[in-house]
């Protein structure tokens, strides 16, 4: 049976936080679906399109990452791509208390699911897509933040 898991998130935009986590993953899985979910409660900055084509492009030469856009449970998407596992990434203390809730709340909606958590490398702790916004909304230099590809793509 193959380990197939999603990464489920906005990725608006794509950080280097995000292909921090989803690189560390790729020994661990055997196949890793990046979704984009689409939460009414957000506004995001980048179209999903937009989203997409960034991962797309990113992991074009990675045959174990693929993307897809999803709306409404993340169980139930995981269930259509037929994931058992979530992969999420924890940069504080803060983020595992809030993760854990989701987590449990998933376990609870299909016990076939397992979260794992990989903690970011030290380096992108402080990469969040909310302050990559702010800086892009202002005018400011995102490159640190960025992939090059990403970067690039916002620059034109």
């Amino acid at each position: 049976m193959q380990r197939i898991c999603l990464f489920p998130g906005t990725f608006d935009p794509v950080t280097l936080g995000h292909t921090d986590i989803i690189n560390r993953a790729l020994p661990l899985f055997d196949k890793i679906f990046v979704g984009i979910g689409l939460n009414s409660a957000k506004a995001p900055m980048f179209t999903p399109d937009q989203r997409l084509h960034w991962i797309r492009e990113l992991y074009k030469d990675e045959p174990k990452v693929e993307s897809g856009v999803y709306q409404g449970l993340t169980v139930n998407y995981c269930k259509q791509i037929g994931a058992r596992f979530i992969l999420r990434g924890i940069r504080y203390v803060s983020d595992f208390e809030y993760e854990k809730t989701i987590a449990d709340a998933n376990r609870t909606l299909d016990k076939n699911l397992e979260t794992i958590f990989l903690t970011g490398e030290p380096k992108y702790t402080s990469v969040a897509s909310t302050i990559v916004r702010d800086i892009i909304r202002n005018g400011g230099d995102a490159s640190h933040f960025l992939p090059d590809f990403v970067y690039q793509s916002l620059k034109k």
